[in-house]
């Protein structure tokens, strides 16, 4: 299946219904999360294939099949689990495999092991550990954009702590899909003091004790590898932020910007092929192989590389390029055969040109490129030849003032200025505010910032230095010339990562959470000579460096609250240059527009925030515990067809009529004849009164 190429490590899905019962036909029974997980990863073909007649939700009307077995993948949650309890209760099925997405909860595992319908009719129970979506080869999310809420809003803390559970839950689920008992690193903030500053450590704690269960209870867990130990790095929002701010100019985070994408379960964009055709809805996905190429590739250098790809593609099919001779048979056969392929091709080279250069039109008109020039000196502390800037507040304020630049732009003007100054007077934030003439609602998506760290005011003598940067600044050197000066800063992970892989990263800022067991395994060194994997038995010693050959060395890394599109292109490229295999975890994507609307709700009445622990808890559909009706009896035979219609009716003297359907059985006693004539008439006696005695002809036999 495409599973494997594409999301290596995290194809175990659907190849666990055929491990179950190979070689036998089976129902596969999903709930609306599971579902959602399946689909991310394999079509719904591919799980017929493996002998499945048929896919049907836990939570809809089923008929029942009690000769057939069935296969339940589910999420484990309370109302899930009563689906289930109902299903056993009235033996939907003739045996039950059971499979969760995750680990049960002990209550409902306990429910389970006391039911009596669950020991008779499950015969194999078992965890998948899949509670993830892989968007990317290398990137991970859990769907939950409340996850960013949850974690900073002050009125709920008191949800803090379960939610740090169900993230080490899915954390948990990720190093044993990828088969790693990873040596754990978490951020620890230094010299602030905001409320969520111990959020990593906890959350880390929480990975460590639940792995250490898992390997205690799974003596297969990690499986024997020549790979070497990998590394976990539990990190926040509060890391980097002006990573969510910043206009970036790679493909993927620009059209993810800029355009109007639709985001759910799949991301489409709306592209034309030509004028004269409407608008349809194009998917974007790891199967398209340009989005997968180009989607890292700086958009100076995309729009030439599309049109040569794009005139090589043309090149490659000469039979739909326009002729004007007259068309032969062999040429329209060579038409028809590759016509799905060249019209897959053709839509996906118009869906990109298209996006590139609608992201361009909105480029220009929105001034982008002197925005980006102050947005890149604000957050390196280097102007564009890497010297100390000079004027810089001017420079923000000219764009503040500029019609031409949106106001969403300038609110991030704005908090890019404070990040970089780490705090302002009070009455200078004001006059800022005035100049971008932004709505009294903006203010607080700046105040709001302190809750992830950062300093918005300083009082008049504060000695704080201003340009925090939690790793430092680049150090001056001239600009390099294959790159555009609009892409000099480098997000906080990409640093990060480098500094993990050289074993320089300060063990006071990224500490272990077993530092007297972890702390000499856990460096990689810096010239990654031998570092003995606790899965391998072979000596490392004798190696100088890692051949091609050999696995590479895995890096996960989780981002709490949401991660960027340049982070992940930072672990893309780490991935490339420092020959490591480096995964992104996070709980959802961040666009700036997102980022910007989530900090802002940091300060509105937490009912207002709609989060999923306010929502009534869900249930079970009603119309599983209904009794279902009991099958009509069959109709009742006889030995003599002709009984059962003489049954239905009776004499009387004015003829035939039809038997009454009430009455006693005094009032409609029938005699039926003891026996007939010998030609086949049947008779009546005679009546008590005497009356003569009528013969009527209902059948007669020519035998």
């Amino acid at each position: 299946m495409q599973t494997k190429e594409k999301y290596a490590g995290f194809d175990n899905r659907g190849t666990k219904i055929k491990w179950l019962m190979p070689g036998q036909w089976k129902v596969l029974i999903l709930d609306d999360g599971s579902q959602k997980l399946i689909n991310g990863v394999v079509r719904e073909d591919d799980i017929l294939e493996l002998n499945v007649t048929h896919i049907e939700r836990i939570e809809q009307r089923r008929p029942a099949n009690k000769e057939m077995d069935a296969v339940y993948l589910l999420s484990p949650l309370p109302h899930i689990v009563d689906c289930m309890m109902a299903d056993l209760e009235r033996q939907r099925y003739r045996r039950t495999f059971l499979i969760w997405t995750s680990v049960l909860q002990p209550d409902l595992q306990t429910r389970l092991d006391k039911s009596v319908m669950a020991k008779k009719h499950i015969v194999q129970a078992s965890v998948l550990n899949v509670d993830y979506y892989p968007r990317e080869s290398h990137l991970i999310t859990f769907r939950d954009p409340w996850s960013f809420p949850t974690l900073y809003h002050p009125a709920c803390n008191h949800l803090v702590r379960q939610h740090l559970d169900n993230l080490a839950q899915k954390i948990v689920s990720i190093c044993v899909s990828l088969g790693e008992y990873p040596a754990i690193r978490y951020y620890s903030p230094q010299n602030t003091n905001h409320e969520a500053r111990v959020l990593c450590s906890h959350l880390a704690r929480f990975v460590q004790l639940q792995l250490d269960q898992y390997a205690q209870y799974n003596s297969d867990f990690p499986p024997p590898s020549p790979r070497p130990r990998g590394h976990l790095i539990i990190t926040d929002r509060s890391l980097d932020l002006f990573a969510p701010l910043l206009h970036e100019f790679t493909y993927q985070a620009m059209v993810h910007d800029l355009l109007r994408l639709t985001e759910g379960d799949k991301v489409f964009y709306k592209a034309s092929i030509n004028q004269s055709q409407p608008g349809k809805d194009q998917e974007i996905s790891e199967k398209d192989g340009i989005w997968v190429k180009y989607r890292h590739l700086h958009m100076k250098d995309l729009l030439e590389q599309l049109v040569q790809d794009f005139n090589a593609f043309k090149a490659q099919n000469p039979q739909f390029a326009d002729s004007e001779g007259p068309a032969t048979i062999n040429g329209i056969k060579d038409m028809l055969a590759g016509l799905p392929k060249f019209q897959e091709g053709k839509e996906a080279y118009s869906l990109h040109l298209t996006m590139t250069q609608d992201a361009m039109n909105v480029f220009q008109e929105q001034r982008l490129a002197d925005i980006a020039s102050v947005e890149q000196t604000l957050a390196t502390g280097l102007d564009e030849d890497y010297r100390k800037p000079k004027n810089l507040a001017d420079q923000v304020v000219r764009l503040l003032d500029d019609d031409a630049v949106l106001f969403p732009d300038r609110l991030r003007l704005i908090i890019q200025y404070l990040l970089h100054r780490d705090g302002l007077l009070p009455t200078d934030v004001q006059k800022l505010l005035l100049h971008a003439r932004l709505p009294p609602q903006d203010s607080e998506v700046i105040y709001n910032l302190e809750l992830l760290g950062a300093h918005v005011t300083r009082a008049l003598k504060d000695t704080r230095p201003g340009a925090r940067y939690p790793f430092g600044k680049r150090e001056a050197q001239p600009p390099p010339t294959d790159t555009s000066g609009l892409s000099r800063f480098d997000p906080a992970l990409k640093i990060i990562l480098e500094e993990l892989i050289r074993g320089t990263l300060d063990q006071t800022i990224f500490p272990f959470t077993k530092p007297h067991l972890d702390a000499a395994d856990g460096l990689i060194g810096k010239d990654e000579v031998s570092q003995a994997s606790l899965r391998s038995a072979k000596p490392t010693w004798a190696r100088t460096r890692p051949s091609k050959s050999e696995p590479r060395q895995r890096i996960l890394v989780f981002m709490a609250g949401g991660a960027t599109y340049s982070e992940s292109r930072a672990c893309y490229e780490a991935s490339h240059s420092l020959n490591k295999d480096i995964y992104l975890a996070t709980s959802h994507m961040l666009t700036p527009s997102l980022y910007l609307r989530q900090v802002g709700d940091l300060s509105v009445d937490r009912r207002r925030l709609d989060l999923p622990s306010d929502r009534p808890k869900p249930r079970a559909p009603d119309h599983l515990f209904e009794k279902e009706a009991p099958p009509p009896p069959p109709p009742a035979k006889s030995l003599d067809p002709s009984l059962d219609k003489m049954q239905k009716l009776r004499l009387n003297d004015e003829g035939l009529l039809p038997m009454p359907t009430n009455g006693s059985a005094q009032d409609h006693k029938q005699t039926l004849p003891a026996s007939s004539s010998s030609s086949g008439r049947l008779t009546k006696d005679k009546d008590k009164d005497g009356e003569k005695k009528k013969k009527h002809h209902f059948f007669s036999s020519k035998r």
